[in-house]
């Protein structure tokens, strides 16, 4: 699969790590020369230097041709943006992008409703530190819990706990 990175950070040089050892073909584009240097060094990828939002470094990086977009640099904007030029040039078909602002994420049903005209064309939104707020809830909603998981949109919930031998559970 064709995958373009955008920031080298410590997410973007993970998902990179994960992705490459999997057998993707991965371009990987940041501002930092070294960071890309780093990278470049220990990994079997592409970099390229430059703004992740730019048509041309898209373009440079092969926009064109990829599968995927995942878009975690450490603007929201950017990565938004980036998404957006991503599909109105190159039509990549999935985009990920990484949005922290809570601005952003309370708009989240319009802002990247695919049905809404003029929404951004984001096929995923992670937001860390939603995700942290999201298990520190279960994990207080439901005392003694190891981890809560939902399935099926939410009318499916796993919760994992820890069984004692001589306990209820057990």
């Amino acid at each position: 699969m064709q995958i373009i990175i955008l920031g080298a950070g410590q997410v973007g040089g993970t998902l990179a790590e994960d992705l490459v050892s999997e057998d993707n073909e991965i371009t990987l584009v940041d501002t930092s020369r070294e960071r890309l240097a780093e990278l470049q060094n220990h990994l079997d990828l592409r970099t390229i230097c430059g703004q992740a939002s730019h048509p041309d470094i898209l373009a440079k990086a092969g926009a064109e041709n990829t599968d995927l977009l995942i878009a975690v640099t450490n603007s929201d904007e950017t990565n938004m943006i980036a998404c957006q030029i991503a599909w109105l040039l190159f039509k990549i078909p999935t985009k990920i992008a990484r949005v922290r602002d809570p601005s952003f994420l309370r708009n989240r049903d319009l802002l990247f409703d695919k049905d809404t005209e003029g929404s951004l064309p984001v096929d995923v939104v992670i937001s860390p530190e939603q995700v942290v707020t999201e298990h520190i809830f279960k994990l207080i909603r439901y005392p003694g819990a190891l981890q809560v998981l939902d399935f099926a949109n939410g009318l499916v919930r796993l919760v994992a706990v820890k069984a004692y031998y001589g306990g209820p559970l057990v």
